[in-house]
């Protein structure tokens, strides 16, 4: 989320004199020369205090366009553009249409259904807004991008042998470790299957509990995941390690031969799209996720993996294993960039500015 608000903030910066509310720090990540209020982003009730404070200020200039990053910031965002006649747009992302909150429920998504411009980022949350009472006129899909990354085809190797591999089959997840990715489940369920066929297989977390979610759990799922590692006897299969820089990430997608996506559904939570696997494609790398929430947005079922249904660990164990029989095949690699060409942020930005521009055409 905090990497699309980036680009959106870059995109919205080609065309108009931008200024920006976000959290502490935000302003080394804008467009030079944007006029920035930056306020604390914890606790959460001090957030929205600060953010409201702050468009209180934007509120006294003419604005045209007024965006918010999230449902979150939705009321600052309709006080401001209401204000200044400007158009208020909202991007949401899922969660902040169904985050299980009475208060939010009834204060938050009423704002939402009064944009001009709703963009969403899948066509799961395109119905969930619609469901939710979100003017099906005013809803745009606007997929998040990615950065392609220049070819490299010696980083696998050099990644393996540095982290001594070696050539052995090499599964991998990546992402905030939070109890709807189901990797717990993944490794209780499907992943002892994979090590009967594959028994040198690896399993290659990259990730961290999430205690800076919207909804942090109460206990540690790095915890729970080694624990299942233990009880279904794979732990010497997994190998956890903590979030890490770009560069590194990179050298692991590439290093990969699969990457497992096994998110589950979960009342009151969402996967919005799944940008772990466009990210994935984008290194070659295919993808085997459960079809659930917005993910069937970002996998193309039998080129940049395969989608499973929901709960089905034994057709998930099959897929994995499918795509492991592929490894070291160039033209599925090849594949896997090319669609995840569609993605890059160049495009992204084009659609911005199209769905901004429809926009203008409907309130001229």
């Amino acid at each position: 989320m905090e990497r699309l608000v980036e680009h959106l903030a870059q995109s919205l910066a080609k065309v108009y004199d931008l200024r920006a509310i976000g959290p502490e720090g935000c302003a080394v990540f804008l467009p030079r020369g944007t006029r920035t209020r930056e306020v604390p982003h914890h606790p959460l009730l001090r957030f929205l205090l600060a953010a409201a404070h702050a468009t209180g200020n934007f509120t006294k200039q003419d604005l045209a366009l007024v965006v918010a990053g999230s449902g979150l910031t939705a009321p600052f965002a309709w006080w401001a553009a209401r204000r200044s006649g400007a158009h208020f747009a909202v991007y949401l992302h899922g969660l902040d249409l169904i985050a299980p909150s009475v208060i939010y429920q009834r204060i938050w998504l009423p704002f939402i259904r009064r944009a001009d411009l709703v963009l969403v980022n899948s066509a799961n949350t395109r119905r969930l807004a619609i469901e939710r009472g979100v003017a099906e006129n005013t809803i745009r899909i606007l997929h998040p991008g990615t950065k392609l990354p220049p070819l490299d085809s010696d980083a696998a190797v050099r990644e393996r042998t540095q982290r001594g591999w070696g050539d052995r089959p090499l599964l991998l997840s990546v992402g905030r470790l939070t109890r709807r990715k189901g990797l717990a489940e993944f490794i209780r369920e499907a992943f002892p299957a994979i090590v009967s066929q594959c028994p040198d297989v690896l399993l290659l977390v990259i990730g961290a509990d999430a205690s800076d979610a919207v909804r942090p759990a109460a206990d540690s799922e790095h915890a729970r995941i080694l624990g299942q590692a233990e009880l279904a006897g794979v732990a010497s299969a997994v190998c956890m390690l903590p979030h890490c820089d770009d560069d590194a990430l990179a050298a692991a997608y590439r290093a990969a031969n699969v990457h497992v996506f096994p998110v589950v559904d979960l009342p009151g939570d969402v996967e919005g799209f799944g940008m772990v696997a466009i990210e994935a494609a984008a290194h070659g790398l295919p993808t085997v996720a459960f079809a659930v929430g917005g993910v069937p947005d970002a996998v193309v079922d039998g080129v940049t993996g395969s989608l499973v249904a929901a709960g089905d660990y034994t057709g998930f164990a099959t897929q994995v294993q499918r795509w492991i029989s592929k490894r070291g095949d160039a033209q599925m690699r090849a594949r896997c960039v090319g669609a995840a060409s569609a993605y890059g942020w160049d495009h992204f930005s084009q659609n911005l500015h199209v769905a901004l521009r429809d926009l203008d055409r409907s309130r001229a």
